[in-house]
């Protein structure tokens, strides 16, 4: 029973919630890039909300089907088809051994997540089923899926007859322009008002190069007078550090744990999905908010996500 990879796509990777108690051991958190998409994929087809999903980022696979199952996609939404017929994201989908799934072109976002109502059989590593590709373990060899193989399933019962509907306030149209939510970090006070006010002043652009380990971003650099020299400490998902150029990098899932760059901000914990959805030539500002601020911003949010419980 498995899945049949005729295309693979640009990164399809295992993913799940991520790794929790690694980053002592030089171990980054890595898992899915948006964690709300794979909640709701999971969701859609009552699996436990840390289920094993497939990312895909920006040019999807094509698939067939070698046992009957249901699926669920959730995320960046792509031209979707099965069978040649248009199917959607946010929706519970049967298929069939011998269905071919297609990710068309690209209307918004980066990463969609493919649920299934089967298990994916891979081994745990820490405890979990995620693919780290910036060292290669965990997942399916330790990398993304390429074109010609399988990834074999376990047949479970999970394949209920409730049609569940995700809430239209759940919104995965993504725009391609974002504010981006930040708290002081541990060497904000470090940078001058001025350097502080030009940060959130500037629009930049997210570079080509970036993916699951950082997020670079373009833009005319800050400018520093003396440099800021710190000692090295941890780094965790949404650290945006300044380098000596004076350019931002983001943290991202896969990032290194620890870093020697002045952290000016951090990215609140309800942004950080958006993190997974960003590409090249994306357009990004940023805009400090006080922890309490944050704090009330995240009650608000699970108070939203609340029927992920149901």
């Amino acid at each position: 029973m498995s899945l049949y990879f005729i295309k693979s796509g640009m990164q399809t990777s295992i993913q799940d919630l991520g790794r929790q108690g690694q980053m002592h051991n030089g171990i980054s958190h890595s898992g899915a890039m948006d964690l709300i998409a794979l909640k709701v994929a999971n969701w859609l087809l009552s699996n436990p909300l840390n289920s094993a999903v497939i990312e895909i980022t920006l040019v999807g696979p094509v698939i067939r089907f070698e046992q009957d199952m249901f699926i669920a996609i959730s995320g960046a939404q792509f031209e979707l088809s099965l069978n040649n017929k248009s199917i959607h994201n946010n929706e519970k989908i049967q298929v069939t051994s011998g269905d071919i799934l297609s990710f068309g072109k690209l209307i918004n976002g980066t990463r969609a997540y493919l649920s299934l109502s089967t298990k994916i059989d891979v081994p745990k590593i820490f405890n979990s089923y995620s693919t780290h590709l910036t060292v290669n373990f965990g997942g399916y060899k330790g990398r993304s899926f390429k074109n010609g193989e399988k990834l074999n399933c376990l047949l479970l019962d999970r394949n209920k007859k409730d049609d569940k509907k995700v809430p239209k306030y759940v919104n995965n149209a993504y725009t391609g322009s974002y504010i981006l939510r930040c708290t002081t970090s541990v060497e904000t006070n470090l940078f001058t008002e001025k350097q502080k006010a030009n940060f959130i002043a500037k629009k930049y652009s997210v570079n080509a190069n970036s993916n699951r380990m950082g997020i670079r971003l373009n833009e005319s650099a800050l400018e520093f007078e003396n440099p800021i020299e710190i000692t090295s400490s941890g780094l965790m998902q949404g650290s945006i550090q300044i380098t000596p150029a004076g350019l931002p990098i983001i943290s991202s899932v896969d990032g290194q744990t620890i870093g020697g760059y002045p952290r000016i901000a951090n990215i609140i914990t309800s942004d950080l999905p958006l993190l997974g959805q960003l590409k090249a030539n994306d357009k990004v500002s940023f805009m400090f908010i006080s922890h309490n601020q944050a704090n009330k911003i995240f009650n608000k949010q699970q108070q939203a996500l609340n029927f992920l419980d149901k």
